[in-house]
């Protein structure tokens, strides 16, 4: 006897969903027995990848794959250093200044809060600045007061992210020589039908949303630092930075990142930090109604539920990790589905 399609499709789906779960389930742990090995080799793959677009274009340029992936490492280490010689010590000074500053701005935050308790008596709104304040003081002198204490392991913390780097260094060297032969051995363990669709929108979706975050981080970095410069704003550079590294998370990252940095004004001054916030905010509407459709396009197609929801598995999976991925593995999923779908009808 035949089954119908709607009862097909519902077995389905009713099958499916505990199968899913079981998976999910089944990758947290699996993550978490190599959380370090996979992150080192995740990462290194990322980087492959983008890389390999440059690789690709002095092989066109007759170079042979070893010169040109010697020429394309060589030259990103190479602006990787003069990034990190030019902007990291700009940036650490930033910060210790910062750190020092902070039990000063704690102390004038309180004129601000009397002022934003003042408006909101008058307004009759039912709001306890006081209360909040106590609270957000309490939490940053604490902060400050554990960074000390964290200092005595920020040797040991620094080898091993320099033995981490010199890891992804190698790893990316080796998988832009060889990691051909890799990926296609993985891809055919797939089933034919899903292979071609799965393998081509895996590449899309990571080349397009990677390099896209990548450039709009930078944007957001080399916009808002001059716009901070000219404002008066305390520590642009860092603040700047710290908007655009931001980006790199998904969906909530901006907000977070303006969220943070209009705080730590706020506590010197309430009109400096109501203007960083608007030009912040400006400049990020900017980005994500101009630039990001030009550079994203519509080629992930997921909707903003669905997104939030791949954030929040991916976190639970692979923590950090998991969330930088989870927006172009879902929509890898979505558009192998898709075909599959198309190609049926």
């Amino acid at each position: 006897m035949r089954l119908s399609a709607s009862v097909q499709n519902l077995l389905f789906y009713g099958l499916s969903g505990p199968i899913i779960a079981l998976n999910i389930w089944l990758l947290s742990l699996l993550f978490r027995y190599f959380q370090h090995p996979i992150t080192l080799v995740g990462t290194a793959a990322i980087f492959a990848f983008l890389l390999n677009y440059l690789v690709k274009f002095l092989e066109r340029a007759r170079f042979s794959r070893t010169q040109a992936v010697i020429t394309v490492l060589g030259i990103s280490l190479a602006l990787l250093v003069i990034s990190v010689i030019t902007l990291v010590p700009i940036v650490i000074d930033q910060t210790i200044q910062l750190l020092h500053q902070i039990p000063d701005w704690l102390t004038a935050s309180q004129t601000n809060i009397e002022h934003l308790a003042d408006l909101a008596r008058r307004r009759r709104l039912p709001l306890d600045f006081k209360q909040i304040s106590e609270q957000v003081n309490t939490y940053i002198q604490n902060l400050v007061q554990q960074i000390p204490e964290g200092a005595v392991g920020f040797a040991g913390s620094l080898f091993s992210s320099l033995i981490n780097f010199i890891l992804i260094v190698v790893l990316s060297f080796y998988m832009l020589l060889y990691g051909k032969g890799v990926w296609h051995g993985l891809i055919n363990i797939l089933p034919k039908k899903i292979r071609v669709p799965f393998a081509k929108s895996l590449q899309l979706n990571f080349h397009y949303y990677f390099l896209s975050q990548i450039l709009l981080a930078l944007f957001m970095v080399v916009t808002l630092t001059p716009i901070f410069f000219l404002l008066g704003v305390p520590f642009a550079l860092l603040f700047a930075i710290t908007i655009g590294i931001s980006q790199l998370i998904p969906f909530i990252g901006a907000t977070l990142g303006i969220g943070l940095v209009t705080l730590l004004i706020l506590m010197q001054s309430f009109w400096l930090a109501i203007e960083v916030a608007v030009v912040a905010i400006l400049i990020q509407q900017l980005k994500d109604n101009l630039l990001t459709p030009k550079l994203l396009g519509d080629f992930i197609g997921l909707n903003p539920v669905w997104i939030l929801v791949s954030i929040l598995i991916g976190f639970e999976i692979a923590g950090l990790f998991g969330t930088l991925i989870a927006i172009p593995i879902a929509g890898t999923i979505k558009d192998t589905f898709d075909t599959l779908n198309n190609n049926r009808s």
